[in-house]
């Protein structure tokens, strides 16, 4: 058990459909062939841990030029980020009490563009940036081919940055922290089990789950949004169980009634 706080950043929030949460959300019906669209706003955070090793941010979120031109037009359609240049990575941390010197690492749960657009702050500096082998590849793969997935942007990771590739399944690089993989959502997503010195397992499961539906009631996220379903279906079973063992807490990565639960953050 180690004594660490862990502080909830609000990074803003993005417009989607409810279909990218929850596959088959709003589906048509002979009665009602076209319903109306469920579209909403989801929560964009990411975590300070305060650690007796190190200051470890976890995830960078949407970079603040998102919808000035960042995103490609057909992203920012898609997952809109109306706030985003209100929400500086390096803002946001002074909001919280922090500054950019203060971080001794950075975790990247994956490199989506509405998690990994803050790493341009840690260009050119020692701050080990920890991400899984498999999400490094798959996100050039993504970015620099026709195949893979859209949702990577080039210009949020491809910087000069001390990267420290995580490559099993399972590290702890800090006491009583574990990376732990978690593939569906991409193939590398990575998540993290903390074990407090409350006696509190906190598992951050990242986009592998985006909202309590896709746990309690197993329905998968969004198709294009699943890089491999039996993989996703593989790594729920593996939180699950975590759970069980732990008597965890579950966070997930974008559910508005949990993100507001949530924001006093852990040992604060």
């Amino acid at each position: 058990m180690v004594d660490a706080d862990v502080h909830v950043i609000d990074r803003g929030g993005l417009y989607c459909d409810m279909n990218y949460m929850m596959e088959a959300n709003t589906i048509g019906t002979h009665d009602e062939p076209n319903p109306d669209t469920d579209y909403g706003e989801i929560p964009v955070w990411n975590l300070v841990i305060d650690h007796p090793e190190a200051t470890i941010l976890w995830d960078t979120g949407s970079h603040h030029d998102a919808a000035d031109g960042h995103w490609p037009e057909g992203l920012t359609q898609a997952f809109y980020p109306h706030d985003a240049s209100e929400h500086r990575l390096d803002d946001d941390l002074e909001a919280a009490g922090y500054s950019l010197d203060d971080i001794d690492a950075v975790f990247q749960s994956h490199l989506h563009l509405d998690h990994a657009g803050g790493l341009e702050f840690f260009a050119g500096t020692d701050t080990p940036v920890y991400v899984h082998e498999e999400e490094l590849k798959f996100a050039y793969y993504s970015a620099k081919t026709d195949e893979g997935s859209a949702a990577y942007v080039l210009d949020d990771f491809d910087h000069d940055l001390n990267w420290q590739v995580l490559h099993r399944d399972r590290e702890e690089h800090f006491a009583d922290l574990e990376f732990v993989r978690f593939p569906g959502h991409t193939p590398g997503l990575t998540g993290s089990v903390i074990h407090l010195d409350s006696d509190d397992t906190v598992v951050f499961t990242g986009d592998q789950v985006y909202m309590d539906e896709n746990y309690e009631n197993g329905t998968p996220l969004g198709g294009p949004l699943v890089w491999g379903k039996t993989e996703w279906a593989d790594s729920m079973h593996r939180i699950r169980e975590l759970e069980r063992r732990h008597d965890a807490e579950v966070v997930f990565g974008h559910d508005p009634e949990q993100f507001e639960a949530i924001q006093p953050g852990w040992g604060v």
